[in-house]
């Protein structure tokens, strides 16, 4: 008789929902973090009281239009400009939405926490993957992100108590951040359409209204971003994707 020797296949056990969601969020949250940092020095040095840092971080959580804010708030800007300015700012969130894993999310409650989360860092995440998501994943990811925000933003907030000088150039903190994200979109040449479009608006924005570039630039980009979106969706609906079979 022969012996038969059998070998053992042992597979590491899965890793656990909130641990990958956690394990997720590591590159991206580490350049959130000394963003929050910049974020709550500059708080300090616009000469805001130090609470507006975590209300405006928890309240609101979007990192680009909270530093933007900061500077509509010391120059008192209308709050009808403050409201259109956020809007347009956010209004990429509806084509976030389009491809977000927001149904694996269950629970109202996590479902709304998960809507108000929905950052850039977020989308970016779960567009870049390729793996399952569940509802702890998703949701032990955004908390991570907000953690790294808000934890930025209180240690920004210690380090201007202590610093005895002022810094300067903190305000390109927000350019700095669209930047990176830019970069991080256009690698896979997928998204290298949007920042055709969002250079063009731009420059026609500054040649035809240079006293309100940013505000017409944001305007033409979102109406051309939902002009490619409905011709590209409509000539992908109506391609056909079955087989012809004779």
């Amino acid at each position: 008789m022969e012996d038969v020797n059998h070998t053992a296949i042992v597979s590491a056990p899965p890793t656990h929902p909130i641990k990958a969601g956690i394990k997720d969020s590591f590159a991206a949250g580490l350049g959130m973090f000394p963003l929050g940092i910049a974020f709550g020095l500059l708080v300090v040095q616009s000469g805001l009281p130090w609470w507006v840092a975590p209300a405006l971080s928890i309240s609101g959580f979007a990192g680009s239009l909270e530093l933007l804010l900061i500077g509509m708030m010391t120059a008192m800007t209308p709050l009808a400009t403050v409201a259109l300015t956020t809007l347009l700012v956010n209004f990429r969130h509806v084509f976030y939405s389009f491809t977000f894993p927001l149904h694996v999310v269950k629970s109202p409650l996590a479902k709304t926490y998960s809507m108000y989360a929905l950052i850039d860092e977020a989308y970016a995440v779960t567009a870049a993957s390729k793996g399952n998501w569940n509802s702890q994943r998703l949701i032990s990811m955004q908390v991570a992100f907000q953690a790294y925000w808000v934890g930025g933003g209180l240690t920004g907030l210690a380090v201007a108590a202590v610093l005895p000088i002022r810094i300067e150039g903190l305000e390109f903190a927000l350019c700095a951040l669209f930047v990176t994200l830019t970069l991080d979109a256009v690698k896979s040449r997928k998204e290298l359409p949007s920042l055709v479009l969002g250079a063009a608006s731009y420059t026609a924005a500054v040649l035809f209204m240079p006293n309100a570039a940013l505000f017409a630039g944001l305007v033409m980009f979102v109406f051309l971003l939902v002009a490619r979106h409905f011709f590209f969706g409509r000539k992908t609906a109506s391609t056909p994707t079955g087989e012809d079979h004779a």
